[in-house]
């Protein structure tokens, strides 16, 4: 797939099949992702890569972040948190991307664009290894569970969100973009 088609055909895929991501494609992808931009090298991004428990921990998580923002009764709270919690582990593969801090704001927004330029990498890489993603920055990846879970010190580390990996069960058609004259001009 040259980097065009790539480009142009890529898509959020949030369906996945059931098919199991093989470990060298994810660390391909990934490590597409070493290779993003960075104005001062700093290399800020972190890719935490998440195992059985650690899924079924960050599915708990998101399960009770969901149920903080509900005064439903008892039983639909259980299956909306079961809703909740099997839409996480219904993703094959899951890396938690962090970005460094170092107190200087100049620097920190710099290092959070070589971050999502590092995730942009990740998704072309995915995408022509066959593999879909999603980048998720739901709430919940704010939640100082999350950060204890993944063992993030917030102080050190900002969780940028999760990328979820696997094989696309549903492609989307991709939805209209703005021509390029009307988010461009020219200027003397």
């Amino acid at each position: 797939m040259n980097l065009f088609d790539a480009i142009h055909t890529r898509r959020t895929i949030k369906e996945f099949t059931a098919q199991p991501v093989p470990d060298d494609l994810l660390m391909q992808a990934l490590e597409a992702g070493r290779w993003a931009q960075n104005h001062r090298m700093t290399e800020p991004w972190r890719f935490l890569i998440l195992g059985p428990q650690s899924r079924q921990a960050i599915a708990a998580i998101n399960g009770d972040a969901l149920l903080e923002k509900t005064r439903a009764d008892a039983e639909t709270q259980a299956k909306m948190r079961a809703d909740a919690e099997a839409k996480i582990l219904s993703k094959p593969r899951i890396v938690a991307v962090t970005c460094c801090l170092c107190g200087d704001k100049e620097v920190e927004q710099e290092d959070y664009a070589a971050v999502a330029c590092a995730v942009q990498n990740i998704q072309l890489a995915a995408w022509g290894l066959g593999l879909g993603m999603q980048w998720s920055s739901s709430g919940f990846i704010t939640r100082p569970a999350t950060y204890q879970l993944l063992g993030v010190d917030p102080a050190r580390e900002m969780i940028v969100g999760l990328l979820y990996f696997g094989y696309p069960a549903v492609v989307p058609a991709p939805k209209p973009r703005k021509p390029l004259a009307e988010v461009s001009r020219t200027l003397p």
